[in-house]
């Protein structure tokens, strides 16, 4: 996917190219972090409706079509209703924390678009620019460190609204955070050691002739998995599970506070599938086909910023749909798939990866590695990542069978029960029907009544006396 020129050189393989700032004033800074923003809340704005569009359609149903031509005006008819909603503090919240937390979960979303390169150099008021506000020698680092502060405000919510529910949303999501940002940073090894750089202008630049999600397919498959444990979406947001805890960690917010979660959760999806474009699907780039045209035209200037626009909104439609096609898990399950599959199986495949880059770089150099012996490595970590993806596959179908014959092996409920059996009276389960209650099982509850009632009047009677 090399283009020509000045950017063929710096893409070639085994290059150090980084993002030069060196022709970018501060007042430039400056003006690409208001782009940015702008950039982030009109793309929030456009996947609250087309989320709703898509699932309506998936549900056989409409979804908003009443305001604005099919319905886009929605969302700022909702965003003004938030901003005018009445707002309130529960009585035993603790107020300072309480009003805090939704401002760290809505602002820390946008951090990592920090050092996401949206595009190559680009001419912007006069000055030859990366399209992108910096770059750092550890950039995806710092994206993992805000997506972990942003799970402070999560936790601050549920803890400071003085509320049983929200509490326990809080308590979901921190240990639902832990297992998968574990999960997500060992996927990201692997890319790491390929590219042999952290900074994400530098590894964008690595995949100029071949991207990640090829050689670290295991790796691309895993972050996808976390990408919805870390944003708390379904099929994985059980901290904010309704039928079981009503709203999680946000039930006692309303108005701009609840607001600002609700934001918050966008832009992460937005971060999330920003980072996935980075590492693994070429970032800018133009996919290879179209990079044959005009000898590499389509992949410079702002063209870059159409294409990780396009590999964005794939993730994001992959987020609807999963959403409106996938029931929520049982938590149990989830905790499990985290730590007993995700966390094992990608420690083995960092080994992996580890040990083949060793044996392809060698005490040579990547430069010296010929195309058929590149070819051959990244065929090799091909196969290790699909054998470790049907280990995945094949753990799971075993541990559904066993838990299939486990509850198959439990005594059958009962169609029919007696309601006074065991002396307290007992509701149904969905499926079972009462029957008359025996005499015998009537009278010793007619006779613990008796007897209570007797006791009580015995007690009155001395407290009269």
């Amino acid at each position: 996917m090399a283009g020509s020129g000045r950017l063929a050189t710096e893409l070639a393989p085994g290059g150090t190219y980084r993002a030069d700032f060196s022709d970018t004033p501060w007042w430039l800074t400056l003006v690409k972090a208001l782009l940015v923003f702008v950039y982030l809340m009109l793309s929030v704005v456009v996947v609250i409706w087309f989320e709703r569009r898509v699932v309506g359609f998936l549900q056989q149903r409409p979804g908003p079509n009443r305001f604005g031509p099919g319905g886009v005006f929605q969302t700022l008819a909702d965003g003004f209703k938030l901003v005018w909603k009445e707002t309130f503090t529960p009585a035993k919240a603790d107020t300072f924390m309480y009003n805090l937390a939704p401002i760290i979960a809505g602002s820390t979303a946008f951090i990592g678009f920090a050092i996401i390169p949206l595009a190559g150099e680009v001419n912007l008021f006069g000055h030859r620019t990366p399209l992108q506000l910096t770059d750092l020698p550890v950039a995806v680092l710092l994206v993992l460190a805000a997506g972990s502060i942003a799970a402070y405000g999560f936790v601050l919510a549920g803890w400071s609204s003085g509320s049983t529910y929200p509490l326990l949303g809080g308590l979901r999501s921190t240990a639902q955070v832990i297992s998968y940002e574990i999960a997500m940073g060992l996927s990201l090894v692997a890319v790491f050691l390929y590219a042999g750089s952290m900074s994400t202008s530098q590894i964008v630049a690595k995949q100029a002739s071949l991207w990640f999600v090829i050689p670290a397919i295991f790796s691309f498959i895993v972050y996808v998995i976390c990408m919805f444990g870390e944003t708390n979406r379904l099929p994985f947001d059980l901290a904010e599970g309704e039928g079981e805890i009503v709203g999680g960690y946000h039930t006692e917010y309303s108005g701009m506070k609840f607001g600002m979660f609700f934001l918050g959760e966008y832009v992460n999806m937005f971060t999330v599938s920003a980072l996935a474009t980075t590492l693994f699907l070429g970032g800018w780039q133009a996919p290879p086909p179209l990079t044959l045209i005009n000898d590499g035209m389509l992949n410079h200037g702002w063209w870059g910023l159409l294409w990780f626009t396009l590999k964005l909104w794939g993730f994001m439609f992959f987020f609807v749909w999963v959403r409106g096609t996938l029931p929520r898990t049982r938590y149990d399950h989830f905790m499990a798939f985290g730590w007993k599959l995700l966390i094992p199986l990608t420690l083995v495949w960092v080994m992996a990866v580890a040990f083949v880059r060793a044996a392809m770089l060698g005490h040579l150099g990547e430069a010296s590695v010929s195309a058929f012996g590149r070819s051959f490595y990244v065929s090799l970590l091909i196969i290790i990542g699909v054998f470790l993806l049907g280990a995945v596959v094949a753990t799971w179908l075993i541990e559904s069978r066993n838990e299939a014959r486990r509850e198959a092996a439990q005594p059958e409920r009962p169609s029919e029960i007696d309601p006074f059996a065991g002396g307290h009276p007992v509701p149904p389960l969905p499926g079972q029907t009462l029957r008359e209650p025996t005499h015998a099982s009537h009278r010793s509850v007619t006779a613990g009544s008796a007897a209570g009632r007797s006791s009580a009047n015995d007690h009155e009677e001395d407290h009269r006396g």
